[in-house]
């Protein structure tokens, strides 16, 4: 089905919009959740938290041309949370170790000189993505984004290691230097 439909059917408070969504979409968001908390049944907990999240947040917005990006984005959440609540040592490493990589290109939300607002970030990071090449920006995204780990994207992307560390490291050097030209504070 459409996912302007579900949407419909979330606005119109359809119990079958979560049926949908998950039919359509479970698959992935237990996927993204199980890569960050690893753990199966945390997973599928962090999915059906998604549904219920969806189902409070739709309305007020309307995600009809990007339903899988507002899912997986709080699916994402709640695993984070998940992890920071139970303090799992393994990811709370990755979360640290992904931390430390981006907070040389990220601004520092601590310095009050740099605090900016969340959507232009958010706009200047995907003006930044759309530079890069196909290859550099799934890297990229599966990293920073899915959490996944060098290994396994190297793997699902038929890499060297050296390589998507390569990759990696330029593209932060390159995001950061995209973001100081649009006027973020470093």
């Amino acid at each position: 089905m459409d996912d302007s439909k579900i949407v419909d059917l979330y606005l119109n408070r359809d119990e079958a919009a979560i049926d949908l969504s998950m039919e359509k979409y479970g698959t992935r968001l237990r996927n993204l959740a199980y890569s960050i908390v690893d753990d199966l049944q945390t997973a599928e907990e962090c999915e059906n938290d998604t549904y219920l999240k969806a189902w409070n947040s739709i309305p007020p917005h309307e995600p009809r041309s990007y339903l899988f990006a507002f899912l997986a984005r709080i699916t994402r959440h709640i695993a984070l949370d998940f992890c920071k609540e139970r303090s799992r040592i393994k990811r709370n490493a990755l979360v640290c170790e992904l931390d430390a990589e981006m907070e040389q290109c990220i601004p520092c939300t601590e310095d009050t000189e740099a605090i900016v607002d969340s959507a232009a970030l958010c706009d200047a990071i995907n003006k930044f993505l759309a530079t890069l090449s196909d290859e550099k920006r799934n890297v990229f995204v599966r990293r920073y984004w899915y959490m996944d780990s060098i290994e396994s994207i190297s793997g699902f992307y038929g890499l060297s290691e050296s390589k998507v560390k390569s990759i990696l490291f330029r593209g932060r050097k390159q995001l950061r230097n995209f973001l100081e030209k649009e006027g973020f504070v470093i």
